[in-house]
Protein backbone atom coordinates (compact mmCIF):
# COMPACT_ATOMS: atom_id res chain seq x y z
CA UNK A 1 0.00 0.00 0.00
CA UNK A 2 1.09 3.24 -1.02
CA UNK A 3 1.89 5.86 1.49
CA UNK A 4 -0.55 8.54 0.62
CA UNK A 5 -3.24 6.10 0.81
CA UNK A 6 -2.47 5.10 4.32
CA UNK A 7 -2.77 8.34 4.84
CA UNK A 8 -5.76 9.58 3.75
CA UNK A 9 -7.36 6.58 5.26
CA UNK A 10 -6.30 7.23 8.90
CA UNK A 11 -7.75 10.99 7.91
CA UNK A 12 -11.05 10.42 6.73
CA UNK A 13 -11.49 7.92 10.17
CA UNK A 14 -10.63 10.48 11.97
CA UNK A 15 -13.07 13.08 10.57
CA UNK A 16 -15.63 10.49 10.53
CA UNK A 17 -16.09 10.80 6.48
CA UNK A 18 -16.11 6.98 6.88
CA UNK A 19 -17.46 5.03 9.69
CA UNK A 20 -17.56 1.90 11.02
CA UNK A 21 -20.05 0.53 12.80
CA UNK A 22 -20.51 -3.53 12.35
CA UNK A 23 -23.05 -3.27 15.83
CA UNK A 24 -25.08 -0.51 15.32
CA UNK A 25 -25.09 -0.45 11.06
CA UNK A 26 -26.75 2.19 9.02
CA UNK A 27 -29.40 1.57 6.67
CA UNK A 28 -28.03 3.29 2.89
CA UNK A 29 -30.77 4.98 0.37
CA UNK A 30 -30.66 1.67 -1.30
CA UNK A 31 -32.13 -0.02 1.60
CA UNK A 32 -28.68 -2.13 2.15
CA UNK A 33 -28.11 -2.51 5.54
CA UNK A 34 -24.10 -1.30 5.94
CA UNK A 35 -21.49 -1.32 8.77
CA UNK A 36 -20.17 1.54 6.90
CA UNK A 37 -21.00 4.86 6.12
CA UNK A 38 -19.19 7.65 4.33
CA UNK A 39 -19.88 11.30 4.05
CA UNK A 40 -16.85 12.59 1.64
CA UNK A 41 -18.17 15.65 1.79
CA UNK A 42 -17.33 16.33 5.14
CA UNK A 43 -13.35 16.06 3.96
CA UNK A 44 -14.51 20.04 2.76
CA UNK A 45 -14.68 21.52 6.55
CA UNK A 46 -11.19 20.39 7.18
CA UNK A 47 -8.45 22.31 5.32
CA UNK A 48 -5.93 19.88 5.52
CA UNK A 49 -7.84 17.48 4.63
CA UNK A 50 -9.11 19.36 1.69
CA UNK A 51 -5.75 20.28 0.08
CA UNK A 52 -4.51 16.91 0.65
CA UNK A 53 -7.46 15.25 -1.42
CA UNK A 54 -7.08 18.04 -3.73
CA UNK A 55 -3.11 17.56 -4.52
CA UNK A 56 -3.59 13.53 -4.74
CA UNK A 57 -6.33 13.99 -7.12
CA UNK A 58 -4.56 16.55 -9.53
CA UNK A 59 -1.19 14.07 -9.37
CA UNK A 60 -3.62 11.17 -10.13
CA UNK A 61 -5.10 13.45 -13.32
CA UNK A 62 -1.68 14.70 -14.28
CA UNK A 63 0.22 10.92 -14.18
CA UNK A 64 -2.38 9.32 -15.93
CA UNK A 65 -4.04 12.18 -18.16
CA UNK A 66 -1.66 14.31 -18.88
CA UNK A 67 -3.60 15.60 -22.06
CA UNK A 68 -6.68 16.57 -20.06
CA UNK A 69 -8.20 19.52 -21.61
CA UNK A 70 -10.91 20.26 -18.55
CA UNK A 71 -12.37 18.67 -15.11
CA UNK A 72 -16.04 17.36 -14.62
CA UNK A 73 -17.64 16.90 -11.45
CA UNK A 74 -20.21 14.46 -10.43
CA UNK A 75 -23.33 15.86 -9.04
CA UNK A 76 -24.00 16.67 -6.15
CA UNK A 77 -21.39 15.04 -4.00
CA UNK A 78 -17.94 15.72 -6.22
CA UNK A 79 -19.49 19.38 -7.55
CA UNK A 80 -16.57 21.23 -5.02
CA UNK A 81 -14.26 18.37 -4.92
CA UNK A 82 -13.85 18.28 -8.84
CA UNK A 83 -13.20 22.24 -8.75
CA UNK A 84 -10.90 22.92 -6.57
CA UNK A 85 -8.78 19.87 -8.58
CA UNK A 86 -9.83 21.89 -11.55
CA UNK A 87 -8.60 25.02 -9.81
CA UNK A 88 -5.32 23.17 -8.92
CA UNK A 89 -4.57 22.58 -12.67
CA UNK A 90 -6.08 25.86 -13.55
CA UNK A 91 -8.32 23.76 -15.78
CA UNK A 92 -11.69 24.89 -16.98
CA UNK A 93 -14.28 23.04 -15.04
CA UNK A 94 -18.27 21.82 -15.32
CA UNK A 95 -20.24 19.78 -13.31
CA UNK A 96 -22.59 17.27 -14.71
CA UNK A 97 -26.47 17.39 -12.94
CA UNK A 98 -28.21 13.41 -12.46
CA UNK A 99 -31.24 14.49 -14.20
CA UNK A 100 -31.65 17.97 -16.80
CA UNK A 101 -32.91 21.36 -14.67
CA UNK A 102 -36.18 20.97 -15.33
CA UNK A 103 -36.79 24.40 -15.90
CA UNK A 104 -34.73 27.70 -17.77
CA UNK A 105 -32.13 26.07 -19.93
CA UNK A 106 -32.76 22.80 -18.71
CA UNK A 107 -28.79 21.93 -18.39
CA UNK A 108 -27.81 18.74 -17.66
CA UNK A 109 -23.95 20.08 -18.04
CA UNK A 110 -23.26 23.17 -15.73
CA UNK A 111 -20.63 25.18 -17.15
CA UNK A 112 -18.83 25.23 -20.55
CA UNK A 113 -16.88 22.02 -22.74
CA UNK A 114 -16.45 22.31 -26.01
CA UNK A 115 -16.57 19.63 -28.50
CA UNK A 116 -13.42 17.81 -29.06
CA UNK A 117 -12.03 18.49 -25.61
CA UNK A 118 -10.57 15.78 -23.29
CA UNK A 119 -12.46 15.81 -19.76
CA UNK A 120 -11.69 13.72 -16.86
CA UNK A 121 -14.50 13.11 -14.31
CA UNK A 122 -13.92 13.35 -10.63
CA UNK A 123 -16.40 11.59 -8.09
CA UNK A 124 -16.38 11.46 -4.25
CA UNK A 125 -16.99 7.64 -4.16
CA UNK A 126 -17.50 4.55 -6.31
CA UNK A 127 -20.45 1.96 -5.19
CA UNK A 128 -22.47 0.98 -8.06
CA UNK A 129 -20.21 3.18 -10.20
CA UNK A 130 -24.10 3.80 -12.23
CA UNK A 131 -23.97 7.70 -11.43
CA UNK A 132 -20.84 7.48 -12.86
CA UNK A 133 -21.29 6.15 -15.62
CA UNK A 134 -24.53 8.16 -16.40
CA UNK A 135 -21.74 11.46 -15.96
CA UNK A 136 -19.31 9.87 -18.73
CA UNK A 137 -21.93 8.94 -21.14
CA UNK A 138 -23.21 12.98 -20.71
CA UNK A 139 -19.90 14.09 -20.98
CA UNK A 140 -19.61 12.04 -24.52
CA UNK A 141 -23.08 12.86 -25.70
CA UNK A 142 -22.18 16.65 -25.66
CA UNK A 143 -18.58 15.54 -28.00
CA UNK A 144 -16.45 15.52 -25.68
CA UNK A 145 -14.17 12.66 -24.94
CA UNK A 146 -14.43 11.42 -21.32
CA UNK A 147 -10.57 9.96 -20.78
CA UNK A 148 -11.25 8.13 -17.26
CA UNK A 149 -12.37 8.66 -13.93
CA UNK A 150 -10.98 9.48 -10.89
CA UNK A 151 -12.68 8.98 -7.25
CA UNK A 152 -11.35 9.47 -3.87
CA UNK A 153 -13.34 6.19 -2.55
CA UNK A 154 -14.12 2.93 -3.91
CA UNK A 155 -15.75 0.20 -2.99
CA UNK A 156 -14.45 -2.38 -5.39
CA UNK A 157 -18.21 -3.73 -5.70
CA UNK A 158 -18.30 -6.00 -8.88
CA UNK A 159 -20.89 -4.11 -10.21
CA UNK A 160 -18.75 -0.96 -10.96
CA UNK A 161 -15.60 -2.86 -11.97
CA UNK A 162 -17.84 -3.89 -14.57
CA UNK A 163 -19.19 -1.12 -15.51
CA UNK A 164 -16.32 0.66 -16.23
CA UNK A 165 -14.22 -2.26 -17.91
CA UNK A 166 -17.62 -2.08 -20.28
CA UNK A 167 -17.66 1.36 -21.19
CA UNK A 168 -14.00 0.99 -21.07
CA UNK A 169 -13.41 4.04 -19.15
CA UNK A 170 -10.20 3.58 -16.34
CA UNK A 171 -11.02 3.93 -13.18
CA UNK A 172 -8.58 5.23 -10.40
CA UNK A 173 -9.01 5.90 -6.82
CA UNK A 174 -6.81 7.33 -4.26
CA UNK A 175 -8.35 4.89 -1.38
CA UNK A 176 -10.26 1.55 -1.95
CA UNK A 177 -12.33 -0.48 0.22
CA UNK A 178 -9.67 -3.32 0.91
CA UNK A 179 -6.89 -0.75 2.03
CA UNK A 180 -9.58 0.98 4.12
CA UNK A 181 -10.17 -2.00 5.94
CA UNK A 182 -6.18 -2.92 6.38
CA UNK A 183 -5.42 0.86 7.63
CA UNK A 184 -8.43 0.55 10.20
CA UNK A 185 -7.50 -3.11 11.51
CA UNK A 186 -3.64 -1.58 11.35
CA UNK A 187 -4.52 1.42 13.82
CA UNK A 188 -7.31 -0.18 15.66
CA UNK A 189 -9.72 1.72 14.69
CA UNK A 190 -11.97 -2.04 14.69
CA UNK A 191 -11.37 -5.20 16.16
CA UNK A 192 -10.64 -8.89 14.51
CA UNK A 193 -14.51 -9.47 14.92
CA UNK A 194 -15.40 -5.85 13.21
CA UNK A 195 -12.64 -6.87 10.57
CA UNK A 196 -14.54 -10.28 9.67
CA UNK A 197 -17.91 -8.65 9.86
CA UNK A 198 -16.85 -5.94 7.12
CA UNK A 199 -14.93 -8.59 5.18
CA UNK A 200 -18.31 -10.47 4.96
CA UNK A 201 -20.61 -7.04 3.79
CA UNK A 202 -18.23 -6.33 1.37
CA UNK A 203 -18.97 -9.79 -0.42
CA UNK A 204 -22.61 -9.81 -0.16
CA UNK A 205 -24.06 -6.20 0.96
CA UNK A 206 -27.51 -6.78 -0.57
CA UNK A 207 -27.99 -9.79 1.73
CA UNK A 208 -25.84 -9.04 5.02
CA UNK A 209 -27.42 -9.08 8.33
CA UNK A 210 -26.14 -7.86 11.69
CA UNK A 211 -28.34 -10.70 12.89
CA UNK A 212 -25.18 -12.88 11.91
CA UNK A 213 -22.79 -11.08 13.89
Amino acid sequence: MKEHHKLLAEKLLHISAIKLQPEAPFVWGSGWTSPIYTDIRKTLSYPDVRNFLKIELAKLVIEHFPDVNAIAGVATGAIAIGAIVADALSLPYAYVRNRPKDHGLENLIEGNLKIGWKVVVIDELISTGAAAIKCVDAIANAGCEPLGLCTVFNFEFPEAIKRFNDANIPLLSLLTYTEMLQVASDINYINPADLEALQDWRKDPGAWSPESL
